[in-house]
């Protein structure tokens, strides 16, 4: 297929298309995630000190970083089915060669591997967007969206449990596994989209930030996904630290914590038929009060010695960032019809790296002033966007 909108026939997404390509975001996003809680477990076996055990974590990132930068723009290039399965395939290497590494050398390699190959779910996102017919495609990115925050919800817990039951090499066999079943489904049934960009491989990427100079909206929703992607990695980090000390949680108990919190993911959906009736303006500004309160509402909860209503404000948090992120991609996507993987990248980018600084923010005020500063920081990061966003959107949400 050819052009850079598929025939009408193709762009009828059946349902259990949807729900393969919301499959294959999640399982992809979720390889960021499965070691984060199993550092002290895994830098012991391959040889990692505890001081150097962290890079375990920050490589898997940086490689997505850097995947965001260089792999997600080829979208606009080359013909988009198969650099999702060539990101599949990647994930399957990483993910193999990180259970079978004994040094920490082989390790860290295979897990950079496996960061760069997670942006494929950014390659598969705009590709379903160029699928869907545009009444259907908040709907559409909303429910493929949930699937991708559903993989970075149960990812921690799905390592715990299954580290604890059998091995932490066992998470990524069935990981590399998962992967090789959804690779063999897109081959089947995956739709193939080829861009007629004729730009070459620099100039592609050259054009990715000239989208954030070009439009205006990019930058804004850039931003307010930023700011919210910083305060949910800080909450995520802040939030098991005060289950552990102060609430006696065992890890498995913080597991079951957070699989309770994945509840947030199940408002993708609603975000979408939201952003598909135009009320874009309204669903953002519902998100970024909803996550603002919750926050000031998670303090009280603490302070309360609440886990149900603690529970609650996780879901309302995860909640107010969906609503948020698939009002924003719904939006972007409008942009540009023949630079979407270049606008989601800009996109992706900006809100990656400026909210992985809330795993920073999120320990840094848990250790200087317990829970009750990470919570007010929070509602802070949160704040300032609402503030923003009342300011300065100006028409940005509107519909087209």
């Amino acid at each position: 297929m050819h052009g850079t909108s598929p025939p009408e026939s193709q762009r009828n997404l059946s349902r259990g298309l949807i729900l393969l390509l919301a499959t294959a975001c999640g399982a992809m996003v979720a390889n960021l995630y499965y070691a984060q809680t199993l550092i002290d477990t895994i830098g012991p076996e391959i040889g990692l000190s505890p001081g150097v055990a962290g890079a375990i974590t920050t490589l898997t990132q940086l490689g997505y970083g850097a995947g965001l930068a260089l792999f997600v723009p080829l979208g606009d290039l080359f013909e988009n089915k198969r650099l999702a399965l060539l990101s599949t395939a990647g994930a399957i290497l990483g993910c193999l060669g990180i259970a079978a590494s004994n040094g920490p050398v082989s390790f860290l390699a295979a897990s950079l591997i496996t960061g760069i190959c997670a942006t494929g779910a950014q390659v598969v996102l705009p590709l379903a967007s160029h699928l869907a017919v545009k009444e259907r495609q908040g709907r559409v990115i909303g429910t493929i969206m949930s699937g991708l925050l559903f993989g970075i919800m149960l990812a921690r817990p799905v390592a715990s449990f299954l580290a604890d039951a059998i091995s932490w090499r066992a998470v990524f066999l069935l990981s590399a596994g998962l992967m090789a079943a959804i690779g063999i489904a897109l081959w089947f049934v995956c739709p193939t989209r080829k861009p007629e960009t004729k730009l070459g491989y620099g100039a592609i990427l050259g054009s990715v930030w000239g989208q954030l100079r070009r439009h205006r909206a990019l930058r804004l929703r850039a931003f307010y996904q930023a700011m919210l992607f910083a305060a949910f990695n800080l909450f995520w980090t802040a939030a098991p630290l005060e289950l552990l000390r102060n609430f006696d949680f065992t890890q498995q108990q913080v597991a079951w914590f957070a699989l309770a919190g994945a509840g947030g993911a199940l408002a993708a959906p609603l975000a979408g038929s939201l952003a598909d009736r135009g009320l874009m303006w309204w669903t953002s500004f519902g998100a970024l009060l909803m996550l603002t309160l919750s926050f000031i509402g998670a303090d009280v909860a603490v302070a309360a010695t609440s886990v149900a209503a603690f529970v609650i404000a996780a879901i309302l948090i995860d909640t107010g960032v969906q609503l948020n992120q698939i009002t924003g991609q719904k939006i972007i996507f409008a942009l540009s019809s023949d630079a979407r993987a270049r606008v989601n990248a800009a996109y992706m980018t900006v809100m990656f790296v400026v909210g992985a600084s809330g795993s920073l923010i999120g320990s840094a005020t848990f250790e200087h002033g317990g829970w009750t500063l990470s919570a007010l920081t929070g509602a802070a990061i949160g704040g300032i966007a609402l503030v923003i966003f009342l300011l300065f959107d100006r028409g940005a949400s509107d519909p087209d």
